[in-house]
């Protein structure tokens, strides 16, 4: 029976580019540049994951996976856990930084997606993204973690999924943060929504700011790999701090080309509630 890694956050990145038009209803044309929708999950788009910290397989989104989330959030108080946050790069511009790049004013599953809808602040920083966002430049995506999944381990050789991996369904998330991205997708990503894990990238940045972290949860990772106890409690990384429920629950793992693959299965405390 696999282990997980209950703090772990992931970040999906996809093609569909982030849209700016005007705010016809803006009161005040000087307090704001627009609105920004940021379309960052297409439903039922297998996508493929390749990463050293979740491993290999296909997944998708289903439609209602965010919806307790989005309630979560348009519930919240500013300053609520449960806010969503919209960051350009997911905060790791090294111009830009985590500033925020605005109010969020509508939150909602579409037919096709969720969406935000952000209304962009006056700012310097935010006036250097407009040439992107009028052309469509900019990709989009967001940080989550898993609470609710199916997955088929054996699905065969299909049209997409040639290599037969496992296959994961995503039937609830909780979303951290979502905005614009410069790079949307991974050049080997394949065709359709070609989104991609950037969780690698995510900690790979994460570990120039605090490498003693990052280590930490690398170590643990590789400990759960290893098939040893994971030393330590969760390092806290990410913007939520979460405990794993009884092991009895999780899921057990399989072998992806001779090896264990660990089941990143993040099963919160209160997250659902």
């Amino acid at each position: 029976m696999d282990l997980t890694l209950p703090d772990l956050d992931l970040v999906r990145t996809t093609l569909v580019s982030c849209q700016l038009r005007a705010d016809d209803d803006q009161a005040a044309p000087d307090e704001g540049l627009g609105l920004m929708d940021v379309r960052f999950s297409p439903f039922n788009t297998w996508y493929r994951i390749d990463s050293w910290w979740e491993g290999s397989f296909l997944e998708r989104t289903v439609p209602g996976a965010f919806k307790r989330t989005i309630a979560a959030h348009n519930a919240a108080t500013r300053v609520d856990a449960h806010n969503i946050k919209t960051l350009f790069n997911h905060g790791m511009d090294f111009t830009i930084g985590d500033k925020l790049l605005g109010d969020i004013v509508d939150l909602a599953e579409d037919a096709d997606s969720p969406r935000s809808t952000v209304q962009l602040w006056d700012t310097s920083y935010n006036r250097d993204l407009l040439p992107g966002l009028r052309s469509g430049a900019y990709g989009s995506s967001f940080m989550f973690r898993v609470i609710k999944e199916e997955w088929d381990e054996e699905p065969g050789v299909s049209d997409h999924n040639p290599d037969g991996l496992p296959e994961r369904t995503i039937k609830e998330a909780r979303v951290f943060e979502a905005g614009p991205v410069t790079w949307p997708a991974s050049p080997t990503a394949s065709a359709g929504m070609r989104c991609a894990s950037a969780t690698d990238a995510y900690y790979d940045h994460l570990a120039r700011r605090d490498p003693q972290r990052v280590d930490g949860m690398r170590s643990r990772l590789l400990a759960l790999r290893s098939g040893g106890p994971a030393s330590g409690t969760p390092t806290g990384l990410g913007p939520a701090t979460a405990t794993p429920t009884d092991p009895a629950a999780r899921h057990s793992g399989g072998l992806t080309h001779g090896e264990r693959r660990l089941r990143l299965y993040p099963y919160l405390k209160g997250v659902s509630q």
